[in-house]
Parts: structure tokens; C-alpha cells; sequence
């Protein structure tokens, strides 16, 4: 059984690691000194099993609206869970503050589109040929949830 995980504020050490895990999972990565900007810029968390870090979460929190920038588990700790304890972990922290929350997805990224839609995200449109991949464009799915309608 797998630990269940810990979300911590992102700290400067991480981001050797967490450029490591952008390389496993996205087909266009970001690079080391985006996710330092980042790091200085917007709102990080780090997901760690022990003392070993395994998943990033990147947003922004700003006038009420919220957008996941980047999030991401490494590849190898996939499929347990911890994608949705992350994702949940930027609603708990936006929680209060943000009347909406918005992330962008690539329309062939179906387990990214489940857990989003797991978490209550639903599509609001498509922005065509978004992403320049080596099969060619695919499209974003901009995703969003309206926290005005939670009680």
C-alpha cells in the first residue's frame, strides 16, 4: 500500500525534481527557469512520499479567479490517487478567495479530463489546435468550476 501522500508549499529545493518530473509527463515541458519565475510569481505546492517528491501543482490566485498553471505526479506514481490529492489540495488552498477555478487540458490527456471532472471541472470550450505535439495539433479543453454555486 502505497503512502497517502503529503502537499507542502513548494520550496526552492524542489525544482530540480520537479523539472525531472515535467520531462517524464508533458510532451512540451516546461524548463528549469520557467518553473523558477514560477516559483517566485504564483502559488506552488510540492507533493511528497516521504522525502521523496513526486508531484507539483503551479496556479494563480488573483481577483477572485483562480488557473492551474501546471500540475503534475511523476509518471511512476500515476494511477494512485495522488493527482486527485493534489488537485484537491489547490481547491482547499483557493477555498474562499476564488470564485472560480480554470485549467486548460489536452484533449487526448483522458485521465487528466477525469480526474478534473472527478474533482466537479467541466468543459466550458476548445481552443483548436492549441498544442504542437509530434502527431500533430491537438486541441486545449478549457475546463472550469464555479465555486459562487457551493454552499
Amino acid at each position: 500500500m502505497i503512502e497517502n501522500g503529503a502537499v507542502r508549499p513548494m520550496v526552492e529545493g524542489d525544482i530540480d525534481a520537479i523539472a525531472e518530473i515535467e520531462q517524464q509527463v508533458t510532451p512540451h515541458p516546461w524548463n528549469r527557469k520557467q518553473f523558477e519565475e514560477s516559483f517566485l510569481k504564483h502559488h506552488c505546492l510540492s507533493m511528497v512520499l516521504g522525502d521523496q517528491l513526486v508531484g507539483y501543482a503551479v496556479f494563480t490566485l488573483v481577483a477572485g479567479e483562480s488557473e492551474i498553471l501546471n500540475i503534475a505526479i511523476g509518471s511512476q506514481w500515476q494511477g494512485r490517487g495522488l493527482g486527485s490529492k493534489l488537485l484537491n489540495a489547490v481547491i482547499e488552498r483557493i477555498s474562499g478567495e476564488a470564485e472560480h477555478l480554470f485549467l486548460e487540458v489536452r484533449a487526448d490527456n483522458y485521465p487528466a479530463q477525469t480526474l478534473y471532472q472527478n474533482a466537479g471541472l467541466v468543459e466550458i470550450c476548445v481552443r483548436r489546435n492549441y498544442y504542437r505535439t509530434t502527431d500533430g495539433p491537438k486541441d486545449a479543453i478549457i475546463m472550469a468550476i464555479d465555486f459562487s454555486f457551493r454552499s
